[in-house]
């Protein structure tokens, strides 16, 4: 049996996911702070902001993992492009929530995650969502750009340090591409002065040039199964597969 653990498993990339996955026979752990309803999949209700319980958590998923598993997969899929506006004029406790929830919660999960299953001797994988905007600077992005280019970085740091673990963790960063959720009906709801590139954004919808949650997870999914996974690097973006 396969185990998936997913954060911001209640909507959007997320959701789907578990959907697809649990859909499938998987043994599929949903992470939100609102719990759904999916066949096949088990719903934690949880707070990711709310970094002080996030190794407390991991240890509670770890009790309900089946004798059976034969490979762990963690997704770390939650994230917030909040606070939106240039700096110098965002508030700071924005910023500090940005912080936890982008790259001090899916730290602390992977750590939690690699030091449980250490001596788990099939496939171990963590999936880190990112974003091109890890990779580019945008104004009125800078909390968002900052997290995402730290948990690219946190990736490469991990993939580096599992090359010479007996039993390794596969890790890869990958950004998904501009996808048709909530995050982008943020974006499109902010303003100029805070975020010059809202035109953009707005285009991308009004042209229907944002894919589908549904397609990304699907997407997602090919390239996490393929055989292929353990040779792309710590940095991947989904566009080129």
């Amino acid at each position: 049996m396969n185990v998936y653990i997913i954060t911001g498993a209640s909507k959007g990339i997320g959701f789907e996911l578990a959907k697809q996955l649990g859909s499938e026979g998987h043994f599929v752990i949903g992470i939100a702070r609102t719990i759904s309803k999916l066949d096949g999949v088990k719903f934690i209700r949880a707070d990711l902001s709310e970094t002080e319980k996030l190794e407390a958590l991991m240890d509670e998923i770890i009790t309900v993992f089946p004798r059976e598993a034969v490979s762990f997969t963690l997704i770390n899929n939650a994230g917030m492009v909040d606070p939106i506006g240039l700096i110098g004029a965002i508030n700071a406790e924005d910023i500090t929530k940005a912080v936890a929830l982008n790259l001090t919660a899916p730290i602390i999960l992977s750590n939690t995650f690699i030091g449980a299953l250490k001596n788990f001797k099939g496939v171990k994988r963590i999936v880190n969502i990112s974003s091109g905007a890890g990779r580019n600077a945008y104004e009125g992005w800078g909390a968002y750009c900052t997290t995402k280019a730290g948990l690219d970085h946190f990736s490469r740091v991990v993939a580096l340090e599992q090359g010479s673990a007996e039993h390794p963790v596969d890790i890869v960063s990958i950004a998904p591409g501009i996808i048709d959720t909530g995050m982008q009906e943020t974006i499109r709801g902010s303003r100029e002065e805070a975020f010059p590139l809202l035109d953009r954004f707005i285009d991308y919808k009004e042209k229907g040039l944002l894919s589908s949650a549904e397609q990304t997870a699907s997407q997602l999914i090919a390239f996490m199964e393929n055989e292929d996974f353990k040779t792309v690097g710590a940095i991947a973006d989904l566009r080129d597969f």
